[in-house]
């Protein structure tokens, strides 16, 4: 897990200030390469994971004909590593890294597909003159670009881009309406005017002179529904893949722990490393909570999980001067401003478990790949009224057992069949997660003043997989938008303090399998994650299997805003800078900070924005 940089054909050469930005990434070594002619620069930031003296970047074949700046991780190096040696490779280390160069050489651009695992690189060919670059299926790990003229410049956060002063600091506004509407933004754009994100699941090739020769999307979740195997078969099929999944990714030459919550992603991954666990020692888990109520503490179910895999269970408990003293720390970790305030015990837990081991699994994906969120729920009960009301195919008797999970839900509801019931599936869906509802009042005219083209970027993702089904759409637009937008967050505040996050969910053989299955076994009746519960009933506690009390991190921000962090609120989105931005209605945006007794969504989308100007635009 590191931090990689790069550029071609830009021969200013102030790339110091731009590796010194990514020093977090990797504080056990700095490495720098350049081709003969200059037209080529590769760094690289090292937190040392496999084979630490080996495996330094950036990193050559034989002939120092290719060299590789990579960051993230190969799970299945070993096997890679025995079977390009039996092709007639040469190894001169013990590192996953060299395994993509070899595999480069033997398979070019295909390499990708053989390879398990996250990763972000950069390869320069030196025969073809070419730079191969890759960003792994699901995009674990990032990867921003920016062309200015003739000049290539890519790294693992904007601000190392930012740092070589030849990209201009300047927001995009089209992109801050997308954030305000899905808190992420749904295309390859990011907040800041010419930096782009290369997309999950796809690779692109440059010339030396920085022209885009090829830029291909190699993999897609494809629901090629298999409608010939039985339930027993799929549960058999994932358990199995669930296992190796987890086995794999305790390939390490350094500590290693995990994260658990007292969910099922996370305790179900827990008990299966700890069952896998070969170093002799407990597994070393982190768990975060707070102490303002049983509403903001899962401690209960997560001291279960640990004391059946007796585990070496460490917690901590942040408080509101925590809060306001990490925030703009975040803001500038996380570069873009974040989805939710639940970025802030994430970092606060990877802090913890960086201060005992250098790599920590998570749960991270399983909402998104098995069904886990209510919204799906909401939408699957409309399409059965609707089936059922129009003498079509209809699972509304079969759901009605499950309904009870949405009592919470009943305000969501009112708001979501208010208006445009049974409209096409897209604009339902939309409808569900659009988040801009009841604060566009808080912002400038100019803001908002784009919704069809907001609309029709949404339509692209959601319409874009090769399924019919309601529940497939669903994920498939969640798995491309809302979960990168989470692994963000998994990246960076594990990174902010030097810590590897593997999730092993996410291994792209398991989200292949489960889009192969019907909806109608992986969502039976209407049950989140129903077929994701059956395979690991045996693997965690039972009343940690059978909680119905899903939480989420919520952060206690009603509670501390009548506090400390109101005051906080008010310092940041009332100073003088904000007042004269243009972007809020102020008139608008002080009467809500000061007569909302609660801290809502609006108020964050405003607060985190507000902090990522000035961070990040403000300089």
């Amino acid at each position: 897990m590191c931090g990689i940089f790069g550029t071609v054909n830009n021969r200013a050469n102030n790339f110091n200030s731009a590796m010194e930005k990514l020093e977090h990434r990797g504080p056990d070594g700095r490495g720098e390469w350049s081709s003969d002619d200059n037209r080529v620069y590769l760094g690289h930031r090292r937190l040392s994971i496999i084979d630490p003296e080996g495996g330094k970047q950036p990193l050559s074949n034989e002939d120092e004909t290719i060299w590789i700046t990579f960051n993230g991780c190969i799970y299945n190096y070993v096997e890679l590593a025995q079977s390009l040696k039996e092709r007639g490779h040469r190894f001169k280390t013990n590192s996953d890294t060299e395994v993509i160069i070899h595999a480069y050489e033997e398979y070019g651009e295909q390499c990708v597909n053989y390879f398990i695992g996250m990763f972000a690189f950069a390869i320069w060919d030196s025969k073809k003159q070419k730079l191969f670059c890759a960003r792994d299926r699901l995009g674990i790990k990032p990867f921003y670009y920016s062309i200015v003229e003739d000049n290539f410049i890519f790294a693992s956060e904007i601000k190392a881009i930012l740092a070589t002063g030849i990209v201009e600091r300047k927001e995009d506004a089209e992109s801050i309406h997308q954030y305000l509407v899905f808190q992420t933004i749904a295309n390859d754009k990011t907040l800041f005017k010419n930096v782009k994100k290369l997309l999950p699941g796809h690779y692109m090739v440059l010339d030396k002179e920085a022209n885009i020769l090829e830029h291909k999307k190699y993999w897609d979740v494809e629901f090629n529904i298999d409608y010939s195997r039985s339930e027993e078969d799929f549960l058999e099929e994932l358990n199995d893949l669930l296992h190796d999944a987890v086995k794999i990714r305790l390939r390490s030459d350094v500590p290693l722990g995990a994260h658990l919550s007292g969910g099922l992603d996370s305790s179900t991954v827990v008990s299966l490393a700890s069952q896998y666990n070969r170093t002799g020692q407990p597994l070393k888990t982190f768990t975060g909570a707070f102490s303002e109520g049983e509403q903001f503490d899962e401690t209960k179910y997560a001291r279960i999980v640990a004391e059946k895999c007796q585990t070496n269970y460490m917690e901590v408990y942040p408080n509101e001067m925590d809060f306001i003293e990490s925030l703009s720390k975040i803001a500038y970790f996380m570069d873009e401003p974040s989805a939710g305030p639940g970025v802030f015990p994430q970092y606060m837990v990877s802090k913890l478990a960086a201060d005992n081991v250098k790599v920590a699994l998570g749960g991270q994906g399983g909402d998104e790949i098995f069904g886990g969120y209510t919204r799906y729920l909401v939408g699957y009960l409309e399409e059965c009224l609707k089936g059922a009301i129009y003498e079509k195919n209809s699972d509304l008797a079969s759901i009605i057992p499950n309904l009870p999970a949405l009592k919470q839900y009943v305000p969501m509801l009112k708001y979501f069949w208010a208006e445009g019931l049974f409209e096409s599936e897209d604009k339902r869906y939309f409808r569900l997660m659009d988040r801009s509802g009841g604060i566009q009042n808080l912002y400038s005219t100019d803001v908002f003043k784009n919704n069809q083209t907001i609309f029709s970027e949404f339509q692209k993702v959601f319409n874009g997989s090769n399924s019919d089904s309601f529940l497939n759409k669903m994920l498939y637009f969640d798995l491309k938008v809302h979960l990168p937008a989470l692994l963000h967050v998994e990246d960076r505040t594990s990174m902010a303090v030097g810590l590897e996050s593997r999730v092993p969910l996410l291994d792209h053989r398991i989200v292949d399998l489960v889009a192969k299955i019907p909806p109608s076994i992986k969502f039976k009746n209407g049950e989140p994650k129903y077929l994701f519960k059956q395979t690991i009933k045996n693997i965690i506690p039972e009343e940690v299997l059978n909680r119905k009390d899903k939480m989420g991190f919520p952060v206690p921000l009603q509670k501390w805003y009548r506090n400390n962090v109101g005051d906080y609120v008010k310092e940041i989105l009332l100073d003088k800078k904000a007042k004269e931005r243009g972007i809020f209605n102020i008139k608008e945006l002080e009467m809500k900070i000061n007569n909302e007794n609660d801290f809502g969504r609006a108020i964050w989308g405003a607060l985190s924005l507000e902090l990522w100007f000035k961070t990040h635009i403000d300089q």
